[in-house]
């Protein structure tokens, strides 16, 4: 028999390619990368999308973002960014007299939110506040999603002694009171890079949501697929990875929203009492909520409350955008609300074409 005649045959006895099989798996393959994007990526993306309130979260955070980055530029010293100001540092008379002190807001384009009582741009202060504002708000709560997770998970999902230490761990954490342990630290360590303070606000915060997690993990740990899982030999991490952490994801992510909402109302709250330091009237929104209280007396003259209320948008809008940032991933992480949403996934289409194929 010839080479070309042997390189026709089949195993099975027909005639036919050898390659052939190889090709198929190549498509295969492709075929079930497509799917894994398709299923992972493209279709929660989507359906996050159409909900109002992932939308309406995402602007609000690429506005506060913006802001962030508007900031940066201006006060970066790097390169070709060092001549470039795209909001002046808020100074005392920055506009060139006593007049414009407690200018109220919407009355010029140059401090389109009004001056504080020595003539500062009160919204060139928000926007120069906002990069430490949100490094604090991300860190704090990446913080605590971490610390909670890896503890609440591995203690459910091994349990004996392990589950033992570890919520004995978070019982203990649970009992110190949070607020005082945040001020004795803050003023004993005096921390000023916004990494390290935002970790500091929430510092105890994780240990409610690891027990909350680990209960969780009790249930889920019983359920067939992750027996099965055990059944085949994969390993704990690589069970925890696939099988239980995208269970726990929308609950993470509310939690994650949660807690950089402490982070926030913690650090205004301790900057406006002068527990944390700063060094600047932009440092922090409860700064400049200390300064209006303090020199501007914007409790009492109504016509300066403006001082006030003007950094609390700022915090308010900044929560609210996060708030409906999490409910809108709902639709991102739930597997049901995501099928609800579509009707079915694209297995399920492509096995209802087949059926409808054979039918016919």
């Amino acid at each position: 028999m010839s080479r070309t005649d042997s390189s026709e045959k089949s195993t099975d006895g027909g005639t036919g390619d050898v390659f052939s099989f190889e090709a198929s798996e190549e498509i295969s393959t492709s075929q079930r990368y497509r799917e894994f994007f398709y299923e992972a990526f493209y279709l929660p993306a989507r359906e996050a999308w159409r909900d109002w309130r992932m939308k309406v979260g995402l602007i609000i955070i690429f506005g506060y973002v913006l802001m962030g980055l508007v900031a940066w530029v201006s006060s970066s010293e790097f390169g070709v960014l060092a001549d470039v100001t795209l909001v002046e540092f808020p100074t005392s008379n920055q506009f060139g007299g006593f007049e414009y002190n407690n200018q109220g807001p919407f009355q010029s384009w140059d401090y389109p939110l009004g001056t504080d009582s020595t003539g500062r741009n009160i919204m060139a202060a928000i926007v120069h506040a906002t990069p430490d504002m949100l490094k604090m708000t991300f860190a704090g709560g990446i913080y605590v999603v971490v610390v909670a997770t890896v503890v609440g998970t591995v203690s459910g999902y091994k349990g004996g002694r392990v589950d033992s230490f570890l919520t004995t761990v978070s019982d203990i954490v649970m009992t110190i009171p949070g607020l005082p342990l945040v001020i004795v630290l803050a003023t004993t360590i005096d921390p000023r890079n916004p990494y390290l303070v935002g970790p500091l606000l929430v510092i105890g915060w994780w240990a409610g949501l690891s027990r909350t997690i680990r209960s969780q993990v009790l249930s889920i740990r019983e359920e067939s697929y992750v027996e099965a899982s055990r059944t085949m030999g994969i390993s704990t991490p690589r069970i925890i990875q696939k099988d239980i952490l995208p269970n726990l994801m929308p609950y993470i992510m509310v939690n994650f929203v949660m807690s950089a909402r402490q982070v926030i109302f913690n650090g205004v709250g301790l900057y406006f009492l002068g527990v944390l330091a700063h060094g600047s009237y932009s440092d922090n929104w409860g700064v400049m909520m200390q300064f209006a209280y303090t020199h501007a007396s914007a409790l009492l003259i109504p016509d300066r409350s403006y001082q006030l209320l003007m950094p609390m948008a700022a915090i308010v809008g900044l929560s609210f955008g996060l708030i409906l940032f999490s409910q809108g991933t709902d639709r991102l992480f739930n597997p049901r609300v995501r099928q609800r949403g579509t009707g079915s996934t694209k297995q399920e289409e492509d096995s209802d074409d087949e059926v409808t194929t054979t039918i016919t």
